[in-house]
């Protein structure tokens, strides 16, 4: 028997970590037509826990370790039993923080899988390195197995993403499914750090294929979309059609979202009236995240950044001018997200000062973020950054980054959050996720939902309405109306 082995990924185009379901076990599970599917928490479960229910909770917090159980947790035992051959699923090229799981490591599958006497495959964005931690080089596989990138065309990808949409029978909760609409990057050269161009040469998926797999997966019970597996979501020929398409097709979608945007295919008139229909047809909450990563011309440059400082600016107004009003869901319709990376070459202490300065225009000129994600690079062998500069800059500047990142918290997210949801703003369809002592964290559905901490112990999985009543950094404090 073949057993799909789900450790979770996160790379520059696509989010496989839970609650988002990725798709490199669909796609797999549609290749192989018959396979079992399990989590790393299956296995955590069974080997760090021997399955006692009762560690689902440690010192009064939800233990995320464990918090994402297939329905073959159950029989997990036999499962391992009957594997003749394991495709392991692993790897994260853009770490960050996640809520309610935690992706595997090579090191600790290393561990986990000694019980399974058959052939072991590794695939997922490991095949090309992995790495939890920013700031660092990748993970070396040390792993005995096959290592193996599938590297399925869209020919293929046609049938078995329709088939393999199957595969959410063997998942017990909610799943935001990670929709692919093209691989590669637009860009002839990419940015230093980013391994998506040597993954992938720049191809899109045909429009009818992609409505066929949603088709399918809606047809047993899947109600909440991302558009996000593709470096460009605006890059997409027929990105207005398929929104339409979607919409008028599944009138009651719960989530129709997007994710990665190139600022510079937003401030074209074609961008202009994409981001139309992004507003017109997704649901609301939606987030356009730009990979901008600096704001210092220098960095820019020396990186091959995909947008110039002022460019980055002009998107940020555009989307605000069309998506920033409030939607059904308490949210604006869509907003921009920025990302930041420290290590990159040509990085110094005026990085930080050009960063602070565009934001700082954009909290004057009263424009929103709905986040602003910073994370240090990760270091893989075949980029430019790896060949040219490796951690140099990530060693020079080290110690500023906290300094630097707790100036953005402090001055920009937590005015920005202010202004995003006012004291009295009321948030609907907040779904209770992990418990931190009597503290409940929410979130909406969708992508990068707001962190709600609500101070009473709620019905994990259940839907709330919420009234803000105070503001964190990074979350904001509520209470059940």
């Amino acid at each position: 028997m073949i057993t799909i082995l789900d450790c979770y990924t996160d790379e520059p185009a696509g989010l496989g970590v839970p609650p988002y379901l990725g798709t490199y076990a669909r796609y797999l599970y549609g290749y192989f037509k018959e396979a079992n599917y399990i989590t790393i928490d299956d296995l955590r479960f069974l080997y760090y826990y021997n399955l006692d229910d009762k560690k689902k909770e440690v010192s009064h917090k939800t233990n995320i370790k464990i918090y994402n159980l297939s329905k073959n947790i159950s029989k997990i035992k036999e499962v391992i039993k009957e594997t003749t051959k394991l495709v392991v699923i692993l790897g994260v090229h853009t770490p960050g923080k996640y809520l309610s799981a935690i992706p595997g490591t090579l090191k600790e599958l290393k561990d986990l899988v000694k019980e399974f006497n058959c052939e072991i495959i590794l695939t997922g964005p490991a095949v090309y390195g992995t790495q939890l931690e920013g700031g660092k080089f990748f993970e070396k596989i040390e792993l005995n197995c096959k290592v193996k990138d599938f590297g399925f065309s869209y020919d293929e990808i046609k049938d078995y993403a329709v088939f393999g949409a199957n595969i959410v029978k063997q998942i017990p909760d909610l799943r935001v499914i990670e929709i692919e609409t093209s691989k590669g990057c637009s860009r002839k050269k990419g940015c230093s750090f980013c391994t998506e161009p040597m993954k992938n040469r720049l191809n899109f998926r045909d429009r009818k294929d992609i409505i066929d797999e949603i088709e399918k997966l809606y047809s047993l019970g899947c109600r909440y979309f991302r558009l996000g597996k593709q470096s460009c979501f605006y890059s997409y020929p027929d990105a207005i059609l398929l929104l339409k398409e979607i919409r008028s097709k599944y009138k009651d979608i719960g989530v129709l979202h997007i994710d990665n945007v190139n600022p510079i295919n937003v401030v074209s008139d074609k961008g202009k009236k994409i981001t139309e229909a992004v507003v017109k047809y997704c649901t609301s909450g939606n987030v356009a995240a730009f990979g901008v990563e600096s704001l210092d011309p220098e960095v820019v440059k020396e990186n091959n950044l995909n947008c110039k400082p002022k460019i980055a600016y002009e998107a940020v107004k555009i989307i605000n001018k069309y998506g920033s009003s409030l939607g059904d869901n308490g949210m604006p319709k869509f907003l921009p997200g920025v990302n930041i990376l420290f290590g990159l070459k040509g990085e110094s202490k005026k990085t930080h000062e050009y960063n602070m300065d565009f934001f700082k225009k954009i909290l004057d000129n009263n424009l929103l973020l709905r986040r602003i994600n910073i994370r240090q690079v990760t270091i893989f062998e075949g980029t430019d950054l790896f060949n040219t500069a490796g951690n140099k800059f990530v060693k020079k500047n080290k110690k500023y980054y906290w300094k630097w990142r707790n100036s953005i918290r402090q001055e920009i997210d937590l005015e920005m959050l202010k202004r995003l949801v006012p004291i009295g703003s009321l948030l609907y369809k907040v779904r209770a996720e992990i418990y931190d002592g009597n503290t409940t964290f929410l979130r909406q559905v969708g992508t990068y939902p707001l962190a709600v901490g609500v101070k009473e112990r709620l019905e994990l999985g259940k839907f709330y309405n919420v009234r803000v009543v105070g503001h964190m950094l990074r979350s904001i404090v509520a209470e059940v109306v």
